[in-house]
């Protein structure tokens, strides 16, 4: 009797396409019997992590867009997305459809790691095989670890040299032209429903949510769920996701062949908005709508034709960008979850911001909750999330980055220096949880490492370089069209005055129809601009000088990195570091007066680390290795474009950690720091 041919349930995640699916092709190869492709509506996702309207647009995008293309191959088969979790509803599955294989593709995010553990464990006890695949990167992130020596890559020379150890970037596969029938569907078990409590998206709904009514969704049909099932605000952006848009964005950009050959992420202006300059296939590698290798091999095969000695190269090309994320999310994968925090992450300093996050006292993990150390931080935090800052070009970037769900990597680190080390002084989980939150190209891994990076805590040391909110943006738009487009109130002031409205003439306001007198604070989360009862509108004065904030933000991070302490160190776990930092130190210090001088650093797992010192390069495995051509821009003003501040404010005597940005400052709207 010949064996029974297999019964297989794909399990689709962060892979929404049928090209290059190494996972989809091992499932395929079984000659099945029959083949489920599914989708399992995570709680996780939906009340968990924080995911904003726009990039649930973009996730249901994809959702259908490959319902559709499998439909298209086989008209008896879609997408099944199933509304319950995948640790409670594969086990039943497994018993109601025959289930003899489980294949998906592997996902070395923490929490994936855990799901996944989970469900093979319970594959593993109802006799189902399960075949993994890696899909999501150039390289499995286990894998650059191993090369790595076992230790989490933090620069582009360790992932370039455990690349050269792993051999060439496997090519990409061709998507199937044939899907087999899924078997019966249907189901004769209750579905177990999720706890809605605790709820990081209620602030993205304005109706219930009700993805989980029926387990076979709400017509019966499997079918992909809706924004208004989820209860969703609507989404703004003008993003859309899907493999079919994704294939054709990318032959669009290898189309262009001078483009994609001499692509150098600092030469892009992040002030372009109609159309932007750089790809945006971003949102499509989360989401799995374009597979990176494609992407490479794609680019690989232009560079292979064009003249050597006029291309871009790595770490500033297409090539280095991907070699970046493959950086981020291997360093992730050999830390777990304390790679997205700061707190037990031996890889990150350990700096005492202000707004720190909560920790949990059982696992050691942030709570997703803050500490509110002072008052004037909290708002800010909340002026800077909102664009109510009073700095045109960082309120121009967080309105566009919540409308849109996406900026320009050079505009992400412009306010994420902003608002921790070159500004606000407030910790970096708290702008991380705002990127995770609007991104539609939102990825662990890449996020918190890019927030350590900025914010000097990790991977990048030279924290006296920091990004001027007027000196940068005048670099590639002088006239401040990207300002006046996405902060409107604005749109009629004077060139001259379109970063520093402060300084605008009374009349001048007047006659451009708003009044630089607000606070901020006036319906802070309303996108509209305040109107006055004369029908001016409003935009508020700056929340801080910059430059005094700036030379204090330096000043604190020499000290902490004196003291060079790290998120493993026994001090920094139960709350001693304190006694190393002056009561009168920025940020939440006060309590077991110390100071690092006094008291010689730090101890435990930082004990005998190299320290470093203000303005001076850090090496080796913490220090700066490539820092993506991008150096900050510092506007240390020779003349008025330095005076970052409200009009007629008084100046503070220059302090002496801003002695090293005298080198990287011009009259003409600064120079770019050397590397």
């Amino acid at each position: 009797m010949a064996p029974a041919k297999p019964r297989v349930i794909y399990w689709f995640r962060t892979d929404l396409r049928l090209h290059d699916s190494p996972a989809l092709k091992a499932a395929l190869d079984l000659k099945p019997e029959c083949l489920y492709p599914i989708w399992c509506w995570d709680p996780h996702y939906v009340y968990r992590a924080r995911v904003g309207p726009n990039r649930w647009q973009f996730l249901l995008d994809c959702q259908s867009d490959l319902s559709a293309s499998i439909t298209k191959i086989n008209k008896n088969s879609k997408l099944f997305v199933l509304r319950e979790a995948p640790q409670t509803v594969l086990a039943k599955l497994f018993k109601a459809w025959k289930i003899s294989h489980l294949v998906f593709e592997k996902d070395t995010d923490a929490y994936a790691r855990d799901r996944d553990d989970d469900v093979m464990k319970q594959a593993k006890e109802a006799g189902v095989e399960v075949i993994v695949k890696m899909g999501r990167t150039l390289y499995d992130p286990d894998e650059v670890v191993k090369a790595n020596g076992g230790k989490p890559t933090m620069s582009m020379t360790q992932v370039q040299h455990a690349a050269e150890k792993l051999g060439d970037v496997a090519k990409p596969i061709p998507a199937p032209k044939s899907f087999p029938d899924p078997g019966d569907t249907s189901l004769d078990f209750e579905p177990t429903k999720p706890s809605p409590t605790p709820d990081f998206n209620d602030i993205q709904r304005d109706a219930e949510e009700k993805s989980y009514t029926s387990l076979r969704g709400l017509n019966n049909d499997f079918a992909v769920p809706t924004s208004k099932e989820l209860g969703l605000k609507p989404a703004t952006t003008p993003h859309r996701g899907g493999e079919t848009n994704a294939l054709s964005a990318l032959d669009k950009i290898i189309s262009d062949e001078t483009y994609t050959a001499t692509f150098s992420k600092p030469d892009t202006a992040p002030t372009a908005f109609s159309p932007q300059s750089t790809t945006l296939l971003s949102p499509h590698h989360h989401f799995g709508s374009l597979s990176v290798r494609l992407f490479y091999w794609r680019v690989m095969d232009v560079l292979s034709t064009y003249p050597k000695n006029k291309q871009s190269t790595i770490p500033t090309n297409l090539i280095g960008q991907l070699l970046f994320r493959d950086m981020y999310f291997a360093a992730q994968a050999a830390l777990g979850y304390s790679f997205a925090q700061t707190h037990s992450n031996p890889t990150a300093r350990f700096i005492p911001w202000h707004l720190p996050s909560k920790i949990s006292p059982t696992t050691g993990l942030i709570t997703g909750e803050h500490h509110i150390d002072t008052p004037e931080a909290e708002t800010w935090f909340q002026r800077w999330k909102f664009g109510k800052t009073g700095f045109p070009w960082i309120d121009a970037l967080m309105r566009q980055l919540r409308q849109e769900g996406w900026i320009h990597h050079l505009g992400r680190h412009a306010v994420a220096c902003f608002l921790t080390r070159g500004g606000c002084y407030i910790d970096w989980e708290r702008g991380a949880e705002v990127f995770e939150e609007w991104l539609i190209d939102h990825e662990t891994s890449c996020n918190s490492g890019n927030w350590q990076w900025l914010s000097c805590t990790a991977f990048y040391s030279q924290f006296y370089r920091c990004y001027s909110p007027i000196a940068f943006p005048k670099k590639t738009d002088a006239k401040g069209a990207y300002v006046r487009h996405f902060v409107p109130e604005l749109k009629d002031l004077p060139d001259k005055y379109i970063y520093e409205p402060w300084k605008t003439p009374i009349q001048d306001q007047k006659r451009a129809g708003c009044l630089i007198k607000d606070d901020g604070l006036s319906a802070l989360q309303d996108p509209e601009p305040f109107t006055n009862a004369d029908g001016l509108t409003l935009y508020p004065k700056p929340m801080f000088d910059f430059n005094d904030r700036r030379t204090i933000c330096i000043d604190a991070m020499k000290n902490a990195y004196h003291v060079n302490l790290y998120g493993d160190d026994a001090k920094v776990k139960d709350g001693t570091w304190r006694a190393l930092f002056d009561d009168g130190a920025e940020g939440p210090t006060e309590g077991r007066d110390g100071g690092a001088e006094r008291n010689g650093g730090g101890s435990g797992s930082g004990k005998g680390r190299k320290r470093v010192k203000g303005g001076e390069e850090a090496s080796g495995d913490m220090g700066v290795d490539q820092d993506e051509g991008e150096a900050a821009e510092v506007g240390e003003g020779d003349g008025e474009e330095g005076k970052e501040g409200e009009k007629g404010s008084p100046r503070k005597k220059r302090k002496g950690g801003q002695g090293t940005l005298d080198g990287h400052v011009s009259s003409g709207g600064g120079k770019r720091a050397k590397k």
